[in-house]
């Protein structure tokens, strides 16, 4: 009995080995942990439950049988962050360079099946080569095969992918189906084809790190949601969202106990809307003062800054922040902010997390640049997003809300379920001098009648009240007790129960 024992450990130690001592310091010399050390980072201590240590591929072509490591090339399994489960899988580079073969998917789908099984998120760490090339049309049946689960698994559990090292071809596209993409900053990539394809096609001589690097990907081309300077931070930040989130779309999220007292008053709020409406203010001062503890987690900051969009909590439960941004294209809605406001919203839909929006939205961005690039049908995305949601919807008007974008930005008309806005809203078709020049055409010759007539009309229109009347707005309340009032209609509506017409699926302007 002994013996066997002993077997078994050397097999363990073997798998735990993964490529051996020099491409672990090869990995390491990089700056880039294993990926064991990633999970032992990632997941609490001790929790970890291992799937599949001795799967070996069956690959016997190109000298391949001679080849063969446990695990192949991927750490699969479950284990628990703060407590909650977790499934998890690690591609480990010192294994054939993380290549993925039709196993090393077999492992990937077998944990991505238990996930939806049991309800639980599924975070994959990604660091591959790609494909593994001995082994063929094998190895891209395999991706296909996770890009299946993924697709099914979609809606059902949060799927979280942290790219972590090189992730190229076919290997994006999974990732891509996920929903949030985390990288790490100078050692990690994604891209379709490599810089040499690119420069063999276009002509064009790139970089990896220029095409497919964090920062490119979280700045412009917003395929990733965050760019972390190393592994460690990447993974700890990983936690930290985590902490947001439900385990499925049947689960509610985690309520976390704070001191923060739900009627806090926050008298500075009263003074943040400047006085002339063209100066710009910070919407996350706003949001940090009305969340639990100042503590928000910010979805993609450095794409589409015009709009800000991510999680923080108020009495402990979790809610998705929307919110126009004055301070960047002075708060317009574009192509890029619509695109990204609308996954959020929809993530937020599938996984019952409400959803509070904060209005100061002048309009739609005009310009070719915008109607050329599709602008009616990617702002058709965030009008889409807030109409089919049916979680709680709660919306806060602070300052413009004008034309179209006053209809998109969750309003009441949207079921939104609490519309409330501050004294200094203005709710309008459009704004006080815009106005004045089209009703007041002949008058408007004269630059001095049109400062007068603006003003008057400023006085007339250009406030909540209109909204009010009609019953658009449920409330003008004071910006200073905005964290009470908020608090208490997500209380109010916790029990809410609001079905869409049975369909197979809906079909938002893609």
């Amino acid at each position: 009995m002994h013996d066997i024992i002993r077997q078994l450990e050397e097999k363990r130690e073997a798998a735990r080995q993964g490529g051996g001592e020099r491409r672990i310091k090869a990995q390491h010399a990089k700056g880039k942990l294993t990926a064991r050390e990633r999970l032992d980072v990632l997941l609490d201590e001790g929790s970890f439950e291992e799937f599949d240590m001795f799967v070996e591929h069956r690959e016997t072509e190109f000298g391949m049988a001679e080849q063969k490591v446990p695990g192949d090339g991927v750490v699969t399994g479950f284990g628990k962050i703060n407590g909650r489960l977790v499934f998890v899988f690690s591609q480990d580079f010192t294994v054939f360079g993380g290549s993925l073969s039709e196993t090393h998917a077999e492992k990937i789908c077998k944990i991505m099946d238990q996930a939806m099984k049991v309800g639980a998120p599924v975070i994959g760490l990604n660091d591959s080569g790609g494909a593994r090339i001995q082994e063929g049309v094998a190895s891209l049946g395999g991706y296909a095969d996770v890009f299946q689960k993924t697709i099914l698994a979609s809606g059902v559990v949060p799927q979280i992918s942290v790219i972590m090292g090189p992730c190229a071809g076919g290997a994006v596209y999974a990732p891509a189906m996920t929903d949030f993409i985390f990288m790490v900053k100078d050692t990690s990539y994604m891209f379709v084809t490599g810089p040499d394809v690119v420069k063999t096609v276009t002509h064009e001589v790139v970089t990896q790190e220029q095409l497919g690097g964090a920062v490119t990907h979280t700045t412009k081309s917003s395929v990733a949601d965050l760019a972390f300077e190393n592994d460690i931070e990447t993974l700890i930040q990983t936690r930290r969202m985590f902490d947001f989130l439900p385990l499925s779309n049947r689960e509610d999220s985690p309520v976390r106990a704070s001191d923060d007292p739900i009627d806090r008053v926050e008298m500075s709020l009263d003074t943040l809307i400047p006085s002339d409406p063209s100066q710009p203010y910070d919407i996350k001062e706003l949001i940090q003062k009305v969340v639990d503890e100042a503590d928000f987690f910010e979805i993609q900051p450095d794409f589409a800054r015009n709009i800000v969009v991510g999680f923080g909590r108020i009495g402990g439960q979790t809610i998705g922040v929307v919110a126009n941004q004055p301070m960047v294209l002075a708060g317009c809605l574009d192509i890029n902010s619509s695109r990204k406001a609308a996954r959020f919203v929809r993530f937020c839909d599938c996984f019952n997390i409400p959803i509070v929006t904060f209005v100061d939205v002048p309009g739609f961005l005009p310009g070719t640049d915008q109607e050329y690039g599709g602008i009616i049908k990617h702002g058709a995305k965030l009008l889409f997003a807030f109409g089919e949601a049916t979680v709680p919807k709660v919306t806060c008007i602070t300052r413009k809300a004008y034309g179209g974008a006053y209809d998109v930005m969750s309003s009441k008309h949207l079921r939104g379920d609490i519309n409330y806005a501050w004294p200094t809203a203005e709710i309008a078709v459009m704004g006080p001098k815009g106005a004045v020049e089209i009703i007041f055409r002949e008058q408007a010759k004269d630059p001095k009648k049109v400062d007068e007539l603006t003003e008057e009309y400023r006085k007339r229109f250009a406030n909540p009240f209109i909204a009010s009347h009609r019953g658009f707005l449920d409330d003008v309340i004071m910006p200073h007790n905005t964290r009470l009032r908020i608090a208490r209609a997500l209380d109010m509506l916790r029990t809410k129960e609001l079905e869409n017409p049975w369909k197979k699926h809906d079909n938002i302007p893609l």
